[in-house]
């Protein structure tokens, strides 16, 4: 999924909280845009690997997320959004395809390494490629709580983030020919 969808995803995930919260909103979506972006910031290492915890990353949010029902500070909530939207992120890598620049012809059975077994979990391909037309559909249902839900600079980052997801869908295939091989 493209890194768009999963900032989404987060914000979706968190809106009803900062409906009940207002006051927490802005941690909120912090930490929920953080965390739907930091799990692709192995992108530079091995993609999907190095910072993705589709397993070990459920505890570490249950934890998070304990601590700031218990002790709810700003810091203490936008550190639960990051944890929590860090997991679904790298669990729901597991919903698209690999992680390869063109899936259409070189199709990989890794989605997302699970460090407690050691070992990749296939991808299911229920969305083809980060990029494709489901993918953009995804990315603008889940943008519509945030948009709802969350306002300033929120909005505006939604707002761009939907505008770069279309852009990136229309050019996807293309991507492939356009990228040097040195890149790939």
């Amino acid at each position: 999924m493209m890194a768009t969808t999963h900032v989404f995803v987060g914000l979706a995930a968190v809106a009803p909280i900062a409906y009940a919260a207002p006051e927490l909103s802005t941690p909120l979506a912090a930490g929920a845009i953080l965390g739907g972006l930091a799990p692709d910031l192995d992108l530079v290492f091995e993609h999907r690997r190095t910072c993705h915890f589709p397993v070990v990353g459920v505890a570490v949010a249950a934890v998070a997320v304990g601590v700031a029902l218990v002790a709810p500070s700003p810091f203490a909530v936008a550190l639960a959004a990051f944890a929590a939207v860090a997991w679904i992120h790298a669990a729901s890598d597991a919903i698209g395809g690999g992680p390869e620049m063109d899936p259409w012809n070189d199709r990989t059975e890794r989605a997302v390494y699970d460090h407690v077994r050691g070992r990749w979990i296939r991808p299911r391909r229920w969305i083809r490629y980060d990029g494709a037309p489901e993918d953009a559909a995804i990315a603008t249902a889940f943008a519509v709580p945030a948009l709802l839900v969350f306002d300033g600079w929120v909005t505006a980052a939604v707002i761009v983030g939907l505008a770069t997801s279309f852009v990136y869908a229309l050019v996807r295939r293309r991507l492939v020919a356009w990228t040097p091989e040195w890149l790939e």
